[in-house]
């Protein structure tokens, strides 16, 4: 099959959304090795650190409190649960997205089940916890979920084209 071509706006499209996928892939794998190695009151310490400045100008600032407030609920259960779900997340998407960069057939559904669980949990996430990056994160899954399948019907055509 080979690499992938990108002819059209769609294929662009789909290209920039699963290169995306990839990039937050790698950002979770180094998020997930990061919590592996530092400790919980390492965390709170930098948390602390990078937050103080903000804070000092403006202690209501919205995202320095959650990033405090994060920071300090975290517990060795916590940040090892929460490393081994960012290195499995990582590592479904880094997986996925390269072999959707190389074109291979059997990565299109499975791109397509895995954002379809991920938007799930999302979902359930929302009515628990509301909050905006989530709906964006959840957004931006369901568009490469419909470029993936776009793409991949295109790709069963062209297979069935030349059958």
């Amino acid at each position: 099959m080979g690499r992938l071509r990108f002819t059209d706006w769609w294929d662009k499209l789909f290209a920039i959304g699963i290169i995306f996928k990839g990039l937050d892939g790698v950002l979770e794998l180094v998020g997930g090795a990061l919590l592996l190695v530092v400790s919980p009151a390492k965390i709170n310490e930098i948390a602390i650190l990078i937050t103080q400045p903000e804070l000092t100008e403006d202690p209501d600032d919205f995202i320095a409190n959650h990033i405090l407030h994060g920071a300090s609920g975290l517990t060795g259960h916590v940040v090892l649960f929460s490393a081994f779900y960012l290195l499995a997340h990582g590592i479904v998407k880094v997986v996925l997205v390269t072999a959707l960069l190389m074109d291979k057939l059997w990565a299109y559904p499975w791109m397509i089940a895995v954002l379809g669980i991920f938007i799930l949990y999302q979902l359930f996430q929302l009515t628990q916890t509301p909050s905006w990056g989530l709906v964006a994160l959840t957004l931006f899954d369901v568009l490469v979920v419909v470029l993936t399948w776009h793409e991949y019907r295109r790709h069963r055509q062209r297979g069935a084209e030349l059958a």
